[in-house]
């Protein structure tokens, strides 16, 4: 100990160091923080004092969980270790603080009133689907909660769906109008019972409950008769609007070529894939591989629409319809207790899709329904559960031997992104809000930045409309008001112009530097590295469309070192739609306006269109320069014949990929020109394409030289910079046979590639880039 001079006592040594009387009761304080609300932490909490013989308290904060419990050190010791050793499975904890002070008395248990005060930082907990027990419990005859469609307990059941304020507690919930019933009110405070404080807990008698609407809202059945008659609705191959968790759903017979056609004439959606719900696992394997990292991710407690490889000798048993021309089949299993009874009633996988027209949000309210589903759905399965949020299934898909998220919504949504090096000040509150497709807005509070559910396209009033709702709902969850507002550099994006119009300072971030700083912050790397950002469309710091970018992150800056050679688009946004257009702009790049002799290149156009669009090109009219590799994508599935006119947005890019022979290891050449940037000049590799198709080579073949050709650029580059730090990401990434081969060539030549995880590669994940982005210190993210 350190005397200290003229007095007679001592510095105390810390606590930790410090000989405690065994026998002496002390106090144990400690703030959890984290995803613990809502997963049964307090009961947990409860049940391991109470076996410790431990008094004291817990209670919900705005910050997280608060405990204080006394007795002897030792006791004190145990408690604290198993707290994060043996805590729920779905509970995440962020931090743990504890501290050891003096006991002030306290003679039994509690879990006390929810505090409210304070600045609010816990989690919200993503809604969780349905667990084993209650599953089970739903299907005991002899149960009170027999055939209850929303049955839940503290392990399972709606959360972020359901939630209004912080702290999670059944008053700040969309479940505050049910008035739990004796028994539920006994289950929820039994310490020894798992729904104890569970907040959504109800039964069929004093819980939510189901109706079947007509078209025009007339009701015509109740609870299981609602049910029964759905499922009756569903097996005459009628379409059914389902209320699910955060929002409607449409239903039909997946095995129905008649029902799902008439879906997709009602719901204008010509080709795009439709996700299929199963009944059971078993059921999925009789139609998909399924490999070990699929089963799990399809029985997670998040419970996403898989991407899985059709078997070949299944196309019969799913409408080929559901998703045609595509060997992948987007599959799930039921995760609420309505989809459960529904599925287990029919015994068939339906197609499950979002309750809404193509390019808009889902319905959430029932009037809302019938209003925008007339003429879409036959039948409506509706309940009085309000929905505070919509909520969209996520999409998922097994890329490297790992999960990578395509659609972050129900499941994942809005646990935040940590990254302790992004930003830095740790008192800012930043709100991101996001790029034009795919959509999604992020918050940042000091290090923990906070991304939205997936709201779409924001071409519709509707998905405008959702827009900002989720804007405002973000900010008063938290109960904060943003500092800044970041956005994305391109004028007309609708989300630019919301930030322009808000009042708080805004900040522009460059498109694919948002999409770099997404992917390192996801994998928590730092400067230097080598993004390689390729996707569709980007505006460019040239004020050309970028889209096929090497983007140096250094200490210093963003340094854009390498990039496609840039074409011209015909009639801009359109090429997005005419594959062919972008195949026409890349013709003229090569042979100028010799290629208008070439009329056996141009035969998917018609002469008046050539006319106009020779216009285009040679006076510069409606044709901006890009550089997108999504866009050559489109051009070359447009000249091997796969798709001149998409009906969906990557629609020709993926027939591309679905095309290619994977056994092919031969790669069509390429030039590095120049050297501030590089210039990657793909004419040679057209060439081999042309040449290759003059020769009858089988498309297949074509499209692996042309990937491969792509993944070799990425070496090359790689090599030319000299940074071993590769980061993969842009919507190109999600093309399975392009990242895996890149992954794998860039290993081989000992670099180090970085891609992405639970933030999606394509637009959704630009909202969290931009909140890295712009805490960095350099405009734009350039130097």
């Amino acid at each position: 100990m350190k005397t200290i001079p003229g007095r007679a006592r001592t510095v105390a040594a810390p606590l930790s160091d410090r000989p405690t009387d065994p026998a002496k009761v002390e106090r144990l304080k400690i703030a959890v923080r984290g995803a613990v609300q809502g997963v049964g932490f307090r009961p947990f909490v409860y049940r391991l004092a109470a076996e410790l013989g431990l008094n004291g308290w817990v209670l919900n904060s705005g910050q997280g969980v608060l405990i204080e419990v006394e007795g002897l050190r030792n006791s004190l010791q145990i408690f604290l270790s198993r707290l994060g050793n043996e805590k729920p499975a779905r509970a995440i904890l962020q931090s743990l603080e504890s501290s050891f002070l003096d006991a002030v008395g306290y003679t039994a248990f509690e879990i006390r009133d929810t505090n409210s005060r304070g600045a609010k930082t816990a989690l919200i907990l993503p809604d969780i689907a349905t667990c084993e027990d209650c599953l089970r419990e739903m299907l005991e005859t002899a149960n009170r909660r027999f055939r209850y469609p929303f049955t839940n307990c503290t392990n399972c059941g709606p959360r972020f769906s359901i939630i209004e304020a912080l702290p999670y507690d059944r008053a700040n919930t969309s479940m505050k109008k049910f008035v739990m019933c004796a028994e539920c009110e006994q289950e929820y405070h039994d310490p020894l019972d798992r729904r104890f404080h569970a907040q959504p807990n109800a039964c069929p008698r004093c819980g939510p409950q189901v109706q079947l609407w007509s078209e025009t809202g007339a009701v015509l059945s109740e609870r299981d008769d609602a049910l029964s008659q759905a499922a009756d609705a569903v097996r005459a191959g009628k379409v059914l609007a389902l209320k699910g968790l955060g929002g409607f759903q449409l239903i039909v017979d997946a095995r129905s070529e008649q029902a799902v056609k008439r879906l997709r004439e009602r719901k204008h959606r010509v080709e795009k894939p439709f996700a299929v719900m199963f009944p059971s696992l078993d059921g999925i394997r009789e139609v998909c591989v399924v490999s070990v990292l699929e089963e799990r991710l399809l029985l997670s407690p998040e419970r996403p629409i898989v991407l899985l490889s059709a078997l070949r000798s299944s196309r019969s048993a799913i409408a080929s319809s559901v998703a045609p021309g595509n060997p992948n089949l987007g599959v799930m299993l039921p995760y609420t207790p309505l989809h459960h009874l529904l599925l287990r009633d029919l015994d068939f996988p339906v197609v499950a899709t979002s309750g809404n027209l193509s390019d808009e949000p889902m319905c959430i309210a029932e009037d809302e329904a019938i209003e925008r589903l007339r003429g879409i759905a036959d039948v409506f399965l509706v309940h009085n559960r309000p929905i505070v949020r919509h909520i969209d299934d996520s999409i998922a898909r097994i890329i490297c031997g790992r999960e990578l998220l395509l659609r972050r919504a129900r499941g994942y949504a809005p646990l935040p992104v940590t990254s302790p090096s992004a930003i830095r000040d740790p008192k800012s509150v930043t709100l991101a809000v996001g790029a034009h497709l795919k959509n999604t807005v992020a918050l940042s509070i000091g290090q923990e930045m906070f991304v939205s559910q997936h709201i779409g396209d924001l071409g519709t009033e509707e998905a405008h409309s959702a827009f900002r709702k989720t804007i405002s709902d973000l900010p008063h969850l938290y109960d904060v008001k943003p500092d800044m507002v970041v956005c994305d550099m391109h004028p007309d994006y609708l989300s630019t112009k919301y930030a322009a119009e808000s009042g708080v300072p805004i900040r522009t971030v460059q498109h694919h530097a948002a999409h770099v700083a997404a992917c390192m912050s996801e994998n928590e790397i730092v400067a230097p590295a080598l993004g390689v950002s390729w996707d569709g469309t980007g505006y460019g710091l040239d004020g050309t469309i970028w889209g096929g970018e090497f983007l140096l992150a250094h200490t210093s800056g963003l340094t854009r070192v390498a990039h496609m050679r840039q074409f011209k688009l015909p009639g801009g946004d359109a090429a997005s739609r005419e594959p062919r257009r972008s195949a026409l702009g890349v013709l003229h790049e090569i042979f100028g306006n010799e290629i208008w002799e070439h009329r056996k290149l141009l035969q998917s156009f018609e002469d008046k269109d050539l006319a106009l669009l020779r216009q285009m090109l040679t006076k510069m009219v409606n044709a901006p320069l890009t550089s997108s590799v999504g866009r050559l994508f489109d051009a070359i599935a447009s000249l091997v014949g796969l798709r001149d006119r998409a009906n969906f947005e990557g629609q020709a890019a993926m027939e591309l990929e679905f095309a290619l022979h994977s056994h092919v290891d031969e790669a069509y050449p390429f030039i590095l020109q120049g050297d501030s940037p590089i210039v990657i000049d793909w004419q040679p590799a057209v060439f081999g394409v042309l040449s290759d198709m003059e020769r009858g080579d089988p498309v297949g073949v074509i499209s692996a030289k042309f990937h491969n050709m792509l993944v070799e650029t990425i070496v090359a580059v790689a090599r030319h910079i000299g940074e071993r730090k590769i980061v993969l990401t842009g919507g190109c990434f999600q093309n399975r046979y392009l990242t895996e081969r890149a992954v794998d060539r860039l290993l081989e030549e000992h670099f180090h590639p970085y891609w992405h995880q639970r933030i999606p590669p394509n637009d959704s994940g630009i909202s969290l880039g931009q909140i890295v982005a712009a805490s960095w210190a350099w405009e734009n993210g350039f130097k």
